[in-house]
Parts: structure tokens; sequence; C-alpha cells
């Protein structure tokens, strides 16, 4: 059985998931009353273990919301402490009973993340399905992607960003960048309230159309910031999802130097065409076109969109490699099955490394005996040349290829 959003009375709800399907989550019952202090009862497989446990993590919860007197029942499904926390909180703000926050303790925040970073492969996660959370970087994707937009019904999207905030408050993604996805504007900004005090290292903006989205987006994060004294980056990436998103890439990508790169939204872009998306992409062709030109000239990233076929390895290999000789420098995963292919497609293979590292070595011989001219055998190599060749041997540096 699953429960959603289910609100029997003004002072009573509900939160959270629980049956034979679901797994590292818990359903929390929550009924406010005017006196009778805190009743809880509990069910789960492993309460002989854990129940004690979770009995008083909820009222140590129920405490710090300020709840002092309420009925909750507790239908355990192998949660861990954030996740429980995080329901409790959603089921007594929707009662109307909440009046403070209960926060996890914090798990040492990883170092800030460089504007330029790796961004190969980003991963997403369902903002309200907490069993994609822990194991998520034993995958090895650049970034993972907590998500509050598309992949959350609208009726959960207020229990999500709370578990959002817990999770990136409590979980460790290792090397992972931290992003998160919030909804389009202006609902979004009520996801930045509850997120961005817990320091992602990047916010992805979806469908946005105009430079203002992204000032406003990027104003009420320095709001924040100020607020809770935060002072490492907090990066963005704008989504392109639409014709009129897609004629305003430049100033969209200039829009902040905050922004960090620029992607698309294909299956929303192709829908506003109202043309069919195919895994050749020759209806997108344009429009990927206009957000690689514009983030470059911007001097951002430029990041493609998602494979959506998690089956067709093979397909997505070819449109990896091909986003690559485009000038993308990463795309989006829906599966973990896809990162290995993703990485394998952006790396640069062993010729062009060496070819690479030949330019450079002929460009530092040059400086070193102060020449201005640059050649390679019998071949002039323009600044142009050697510059491309720099930057594709720190790839490749980066991506483990070379040392």
């Amino acid at each position: 059985m699953t429960s959603a959003l289910e609100t029997t009375s003004p002072r009573s709800a509900e939160a959270g998931h629980w049956g034979k399907e679901v797994r590292s989550d818990v359903h929390v019952a929550f009924e406010a009353r005017n006196s009778g202090g805190v009743e809880i009862s509990l069910e789960s497989r492993v309460a002989a273990y854990y129940g004690s446990a979770i009995l008083e993590q909820t009222r140590e919860v129920l405490g710090e919301l300020g709840v002092k007197h309420a009925r909750v029942a507790i239908h355990d499904e192998g949660a861990l402490p954030f996740v429980i926390a995080a329901r409790i909180e959603a089921a007594a703000e929707r009662a109307g009973a909440l009046g403070k926050r209960s926060l996890p303790a914090p798990h040492p925040l990883p170092a800030p993340s460089p504007k330029d970073r790796l961004r190969r492969s980003r991963l997403y996660l369902p903002g309200s399905e907490p069993k994609y959370y822990i194991n998520a970087s034993l995958h090895g994707p650049d970034a993972v992607i907590l998500d509050l937009e598309d992949s959350v019904h609208r009726r959960e999207k207020d229990a999500a960003r709370i578990l959002v905030r817990n999770t990136l408050r409590a979980v460790d993604f290792g090397s992972c960048e931290r992003m998160v996805r919030i909804n389009q504007l202006p609902l979004g900004l009520e996801d930045l309230a509850e997120v961005v005090g817990e320091s992602p290292d990047l916010i992805l903006i979806p469908k946005v159309e105009e430079p203002e989205q992204v000032r406003e987006v990027d104003r009420v994060i320095a709001e924040i910031k100020e607020r809770h004294g935060i002072t490492r980056p907090i990066w963005m990436m704008p989504i392109l999802e639409s014709a009129w998103g897609i004629e305003n890439a430049f100033a969209v990508a200039t829009a902040s130097e905050n922004v960090a790169a620029l992607t698309i939204g294909l299956e929303d872009y192709t829908a506003d065409l109202g043309v069919v998306k195919t895994t050749e992409g020759r209806e997108s062709q344009y429009a990927r076109s206009r957000v690689v030109n514009a983030a470059h000239a911007a001097g951002v990233q430029a990041i493609d969109s998602v494979f959506s076929d998690v089956a067709d390895m093979e397909g997505l290999r070819r449109w990896g490699e091909a986003s690559r000789a485009a000038g993308f420098e990463g795309m989006g995963c829906l599966h973990p099955g896809q990162i290995r292919v993703i990485h394998q497609a952006f790396q640069p293979t062993a010729v062009e490394v060496e070819k690479a590292r030949k330019v450079v070595a002929a460009f530092e011989e040059a400086q070193s005996k102060g020449l201005a001219v640059v050649s390679l055998g019998s071949k002039m190599i323009d600044p142009p040349v050697v510059q491309r060749a720099l930057k594709l041997v720190e790839r490749a540096k980066a991506m483990g290829v070379i040392s």
C-alpha cells in the first residue's frame, strides 16, 4: 500500500509510503490533539531490533517540532533516521501542527565544487524515493540530482523537499557533486527556501525561457546563503526546454556569474515543437547546437539531455559519442547502468590524447626557447589548436585516462 497526501481532517494527515513494494521508507499517520500528550504506535519488520530506537527518535523529533499532543502511527519499511524525521515533519506540517523544524545531525560537507569540474554524468534520483539515495555514489556518477520536479507527484512536493533537505544534510555522496532540480518557478522558490540552507553544490532550474528567471533564483539563493552564513558557492544550471528558451540561450547563460553550465531538456522541447523525439536526434540538432554555441560563448559548460531508453546501450553509446563530437561535455542519466557507457563516450581516445600531448609538448618547448611560433614536424600550430590540446589533456587527466 502506498500513501501520498491523504488529509482526513484539518488536524490529521499522512506522509511517506509503506507496503510490500516499498523499502527504505516509512509511513506516518499524524493526528494532532488538544490534550493527552503523545501516543505512538509502531509496526515494523525489524521492530525487535530497532523498534526502541525508532520510538525514541519519534519522541525526539516531535519534541523538536514543538508537538506536545498527538497520536502518531508509524509503519516502517526499513527507513533510516533522516527519512523517519522527514516523514514525521511532513505529516505534522500537513496536519497544521508544525511549529519548528527537526534537522538530523549534519554530515561533514564535502569540499566546494569547482565551477568547471568534470560533469560527464549526472544521475537523477526521485526526490520522494529514499531507497535510491544511500548507494547512489557507488555507481560512480560525477553528480547526483535530487529531483523535486518531474519525478515527484504534485501532491508529494511538500514532503519531497523536506526529504531532500534531510538527505543533503545527512547522506554522504562521496565524490559526487550534489545537485538539486527545483520545480518550475514560482514553486521552485519554495524548494530553494528548504534546501539552500544545506549547501547543495548546484541548482538545476527547469523550463528556463528568460534570463530574469535565472537572476531571480540567483537572488533568492544569495539571500538564503547570507541568512545562513554560507560562503561556499552554489552554482546554477538552467535547463532550456522550449523554442523560446533556445532562442534566449546566450542571454540565459550569461544571466549570472554563478551559471556553471547550460543544458537542454529534449522531452519538453520536442513536445513544444510538436515533433517526435528520435534516437538520432535530427529534430533537435538546431537546438542542441544553439546550446553548445551559447554555452561556449558564455564560457560555461554545455551539458546534453538524457537518453531516455535505458535498455538501449548501443544507442546510448552512439548518442554520447555524437554529443561529445558536437561540443557537449556530459549528459544526464536516468539509470545507473548508463553511467559507464556515458563515461566511455565522453572519454578522449588514445589517438586524440597522444596527438594533444605532442601539441602541448611542442608548445612548452617553444615557450622555453622564447619562441612565439609553435611547430610540430612540418606543421605550424595555431594558438587555438594549442588551447584545444591543453584542454583535452586536462580533461584526460581529470578522467584518469592519463596521469
